[in-house]
Formats: C-alpha cells, structure tokens, sequence
C-alpha cells in the first residue's frame, strides 16, 4: 500500500475517467492539449516471438518491467479491468490508477489501451499493442496522450516528465526480453 494512495479496486471499478477522449489511443489521431508519445520498436521476429509477445502485453509484463508492483481485479485482456500500479517503495509508493479502454485480439495484432483514473498524477491514456508484420518482424507499439494533472506532479514538470519517458524505455526493455522468450 502505497503512502499516496487514492481508492481501492473496488472502488475505482465505477470511478470515472480523468480525460473526456476515452479511447483515442485506440486509432487515428491523438487529441489536442495533451503531451504526446508514439513509439514502435521491432523487439523479435516469427510467430512464437509474437505468442510471447501478445502473451506479455496480457500478463501486464510491460509496467512489471518498468518496476510497478501491479493489482488488478481482472486481466489486461478484459475491458473495465482496473489496475493499481505502484512505483517506489511498498509503504511510500505512488499509486497509479488506471482501467482498460480497448483491447484488440486479431491474428497479427494484440494489445490494450488504458485510461487514467482520479489519483493518477497524469490525465490521460497509453496503449501496448504488438503487431506482426508480413514480413515475420514483431513490432510493439506505444501510443498514448498525457498531461499533468496533480500538484505534486505539475510542480516538478521536467522531472515528471523525465519519469514518463524513463517509464516508457522500461517498458520497451521488458517486451525485449519477453519477446525471445528469455
């Protein structure tokens, strides 16, 4: 339990979202007034790499990389399912709330979007979908959209932000080693 912590699971199941573009990460263009980020990063090659891969993305394995401890009351494969992240340490941390917008299932392309909740530091949403190319290369994908919604974080901007990229890298390193299967 984290020193910042906003709501429970449960009572974050019916909290509602932070931003009105609930689900924007999903496709097309990014909304205005927000910080924006779109990475892709080829992390393996085949099908077994993609099984690996799409698995990962499910089991939360991008943020557990990026060193959150992770609760949810369902799996990232399920719309509605609520995610407790914490960073830092355990009595100390800050609580990250967020919950499933989108998932998408398809043969070559797997992954979810999440949306902020209130007591998140940002206002926003990221989405981790891996893809298949024809070609056979594995490609991750982060899209999200973000603006700093509390105090704490809007004080320290440069930092919080700093925080956000530094986030995103552990997340591209993490589906890196989950991709081969290491």
């Amino acid at each position: 339990m984290g020193l910042l912590r906003a709501m429970t699971l449960a009572q974050l199941a019916d909290a509602p979202f932070t931003y009105p573009e609930v689900g924007a990460t999903r496709d097309g263009t990014l909304p205005g007034g927000y910080h924006h980020v779109e990475r892709e990063h080829v992390i393996g090659s085949g099908a077994a790499a993609f099984d690996r891969a799409s698995a990962a993305v499910f089991r939360w394995t991008a943020q557990r990389g990026a060193g959150l401890r992770i609760q949810a009351d369902g799996p990232a494969s399920t719309p509605g399912t609520v995610v407790l992240m914490t960073a830092g340490l355990r009595r100390l941390g800050l609580d990250i709330p967020c919950r499933v917008v989108w998932v998408v299932d398809e043969p070559d392309r797997r992954g979810f979007g999440y949306g902020t909740l209130p007591g998140h530091p940002e206002s926003g949403e990221e989405s981790f979908v891996v893809t298949r190319r024809p070609g056979g290369e594995v490609v991750y994908a982060l899209r999200a959209f973000s603006r700093l919604a509390t105090p704490l974080a809007r004080l320290g901007t440069p930092v919080s932000l700093r925080v956000q990229s530094l986030a995103l890298d552990r997340y591209v390193a993490a589906m890196r080693r989950a991709a081969p299967g290491r």
